[in-house]
């Protein structure tokens, strides 16, 4: 046992998915790596089914019935892989699909087989803890981690990462809410990543929690998320798109191939050789890129995107917007896009106001897109122009793995966050930051202090560019920030993309979240920042 100010300290961490995509996969994997790193031994359980893969990975364990059996990999073992035996049924916070899995939102979950997932992970974490003997344990989200982790007999550090929250706990209180305060009963440090999200989970649960919250954002990998100079960045694009297209870096799972078959295209499958031959179709020497990242839910505000790229295109006619990401709105945006290009303003209405239910949730219109497709602007013939080509000058590139953004990211001049509901921290902000790519995000929640601490840097030139508020005037606004954006060159784009680099760097790195942690897991809240 070490004491709380020695290196080398046991942590286990809980996450019941996978460690590789986007958010808390990302977080873990990039969290665990970290920690081994700076000498600490590290225990995961998650449900990664091939975590060998993971340069940090020296051992996997898998559930032998009563125990775990421990495959070692490479000595000395630092960090280990344990995979709980759950069955098929996989609780998630929004639709997804896990290959092998059931994946299904909680809320669509019956009370019994959450106590049987809940029991499946809680003996496993008992046979973890007695294994590695932890001295310090990680939760991450609000459900169901800390309360596996307190009905495992451990004091704990949670992470919350908001969609467990803003999703399952805050919307269905009278199931939810009673794991959440079971969970945080036994836990000695809250770790948000944002000030708007320890409001929200004081709001809902007790200002008394806040005593116990400290902030604790995810980081950036400042070594593999970096600037490359054009010609460099060319290259690194143009060997990704060929790799991919070639089939190098993935296949279509089994509900992909399915829908294949069937003659449609898949919003959740992975399919690397389509995402290649997007990327094939991008040119650095005409297109000036930006991206937007992420899931491809109403949430995430894409519409207002894509809305927004006819005004970009009309001032900047080579600029080209690249679409990663998966999700249940795919269809929904790609017959947005269709309809703004056939000029067909009332049929771009009518999938406004269905909103939430083109992704199978109730009927809830979209208002600030519906504003916008109401204004003179949308009805206007340079609008009409430009959204006829639409078809050419957006790219989807479906699903990346989070390692493959760092060769895509260097290559654009921008990337959009347009989320109009609440994010617990803009970490794809801080990556395109890290990559000398200008983050514009919308003006709210933890992405809103992302950009303030990047805003600080650039300039008062410059920040007002960094974001755009979520109102009647979000599609002229975000617009607006991009072309503004875009119309920068020469020195002035050079110090800002310079300052945005040294900021990401200085801020976001993963050690630095990794000592948070570990001082988080053994209660050592004076060490560690009050959100702000």
């Amino acid at each position: 046992m070490t004491n709380g100010h020695d290196t080398g300290v046991r942590v286990l961490i809980f996450h019941g998915y996978l460690l590789r995509g986007t958010g808390s996969n990302v977080y873990t994997s990039k969290l665990a790596e970290a920690l081994r790193h700076l000498g600490h031994e590290v225990h995961v359980l998650c449900q990664d089914r091939d975590p060998r893969d993971l340069p940090w990975v020296d051992a996997i364990g898998t559930w032998a019935g009563s125990g775990w059996e421990v495959e070692v990999l490479r000595e000395p073992v630092r960090a280990t892989i344990y995979r709980p035996d759950i069955g098929t049924l996989l609780p998630v916070y929004v639709a997804d699909r896990y290959e092998g899995f059931d994946a299904r939102p909680f809320p669509a979950c019956s009370d019994a087989e959450i106590a049987e997932y809940v029991a499946r992970n809680v003996e496993a974490v008992r046979a973890v803890a007695e294994r590695a003997r932890p001295d310090v344990s990680l939760a991450n989200h609000l459900v169901m981690g800390p309360a596996i982790l307190a009905r495992a007999g451990l004091r704990t550090a949670v992470k919350i990462h908001g969609s467990a929250l803003e999703y399952v706990v805050k919307p269905h209180p009278e199931r939810f809410m009673p794991w959440a305060r079971e969970g945080l009963s036994a836990a000695r440090t809250i770790l948000v990543g944002s000030l708007h999200t320890g409001q929200s989970l004081w709001d809902a649960l007790g200002a008394e929690l806040q005593e116990r919250t400290r902030l604790g954002p995810p980081g950036v990998d400042i070594e593999q998320f970096a600037p490359r100079a054009p010609q460099a960045a060319a290259r690194e694009l143009q060997a990704l798109a060929e790799a991919l297209a070639a089939g190098a870096g993935g296949h279509l799972d089994e509900a992909g191939e399915a829908a294949q078959e069937a003659g449609g295209a898949d919003a959740f499958a992975m399919d690397h050789a389509a995402a290649g031959r997007a990327l094939q179709r991008l040119d650095l020497g005409r297109d000036r890129l930006v991206a937007y990242t992420g899931k491809l839910i109403v949430s995430k505000g894409v519409d207002l995107l894509l809305a927004a790229w006819p005004l970009v295109l009309d001032a900047a006619p080579d600029a080209r917007l690249v679409v990663v990401g998966f999700g249940a709105y795919r269809d929904g945006l790609m017959a947005l896009q269709r309809a703004l290009a056939a000029g067909d303003l009332e049929g771009a209405r009518d999938i406004a106001r269905a909103g939430r239910a083109l992704e199978g949730g109730p009927r809830a219109p979209l208002h600030h897109l519906l504003t916008f497709l109401d204004s003179e602007a949308a009805a206007g013939e340079a609008y009409r122009r430009a959204a006829a080509r639409l078809d050419d000058r957006v790219v989807w590139c479906g699903r990346l793995e989070h390692a493959e953004l760092a060769h895509v990211l260097p290559a654009c001049e921008a990337q959009v966050v347009p989320s109009t509901f609440p994010e617990a921290f803009g970490m794809v902000a801080a990556e395109a930051a890290a990559c000398g790519a200008l983050p514009i995000s919308a003006a709210h929640s933890g992405l809103a202090e992302v950009t303030r601490t990047l805003a600080a840097a650039v300039g008062d030139e410059f920040a007002p560019l960094l974001s755009f508020g979520v109102g009647p005037r979000a599609v002229d606004d975000l617009a607006d920030r991009i072309t503004g954006w875009l119309r920068v060159c020469g020195d002035g784009r050079d110090r800002t993309r310079a300052a945005l680099v040294a900021t990401a760097r200085e801020r976001f790195s993963w050690d630095g979240v990794a000592a948070g942690v570990v001082a988080a897991g053994l209660g050592r809240l004076d060490e560690l920042p009050l959100p702000s």
